[in-house]
């Protein structure tokens, strides 16, 4: 009985001390109570008790099982939670993948029209101008302008004077306002004198003279002029030229050479 009592809620136990005083105080009056009356109260008090009983486990019962429920409830929320979640993760995870693949793409796309740009590059930089610094002037020019006039001047100082003939003269059909026209004329005359064609080198030098009378290249024009002459036998025009020469240029480099070619001739 007292195990039973143990397990019985606080209330339940309540109203059973209540009955036991009951009973105490009909035991107390036995006179009252014959044996078949105290049996029967003991007999309604136990299923008194026992439908308390009842009823509190089954209030228990109903109790855990609502607890059971809100708990199965919420592990199922968490479960829908944990699932959205990780739902999430993978969008997040396959929109980071597409982000980093439109990254490349944006930057193989970029390297892709740079490498078709650099023809397209190589070519504006050909024709765009570049400064130049050439016997004391500066001015601008193409860049094949410039290596052509170079290459022209390399083979003539390589003693490679036909084909450096050639590509002076093919220079100043292309470029004749170049600013390199007046040196390129000039190495065309010696080229051409060179290889003894001394009418086209007479050609070039009067042409060099005419073009700018007040530049360096002048006063050696007049002395290749002399010296074209000379060549040709043509000594009374080689000594007008070298008088020209000491008469305009008088401080020149060539002036003494000019000097000296004069009294032979004389």
């Amino acid at each position: 009985m007292s195990t039973r009592l143990g397990r019985i809620r606080p209330w339940l136990r309540q109203s059973l001390v209540l009955a036991v005083l009951g009973l105490a105080g009909a035991g107390a009056h036995a006179g009252i109570f014959d044996d078949d009356e105290a049996r029967r109260a003991i007999l309604d008090l136990r299923q008194k008790i026992e439908a308390l009983r009842r009823d509190g486990d089954q209030r228990q019962v109903d109790e855990s099982k609502r607890q059971a429920e809100e708990i199965a409830n919420l592990r199922r929320s968490l479960i829908d939670l944990q699932n959205q979640l990780e739902a999430n993760r993978a969008e997040l995870s396959k929109l980071r993948g597409q982000g980093e693949q439109l990254s490349r793409d944006i930057a193989d796309g970029a390297r892709r029209q740079s490498d078709a740009l650099k023809p397209l590059d190589e070519r504006i930089k050909r024709l765009e101008p570049i400064m130049v610094s050439f016997e004391g002037n500066e001015f601008a020019v193409e860049v094949a302008e410039k290596r052509m006039f170079e290459a022209a001047l390399a083979s003539f100082r390589k003693g490679d004077f036909e084909p450096a003939q050639g590509v002076f003269a093919d220079f100043l059909a292309r470029y004749p306002q170049s600013g390199y026209a007046n040196s390129a004329i000039f190495w065309l005359g010696n080229a051409q004198f060179v290889l003894k064609d001394f009418r086209s080198a007479l050609v070039s030098f009067k042409k060099l003279g005419g073009r700018n009378p007040t530049s360096a290249r002048a006063a050696e024009a007049l002395l290749a002029i002399a010296n074209c002459h000379l060549e040709l036998k043509d000594t009374a025009n080689a000594r007008k030229a070298l008088e020209e020469l000491l008469s305009s240029y008088p401080q020149s480099e060539v002036a003494e050479v000019a000097k000296e070619r004069l009294t032979r001739i004389k």
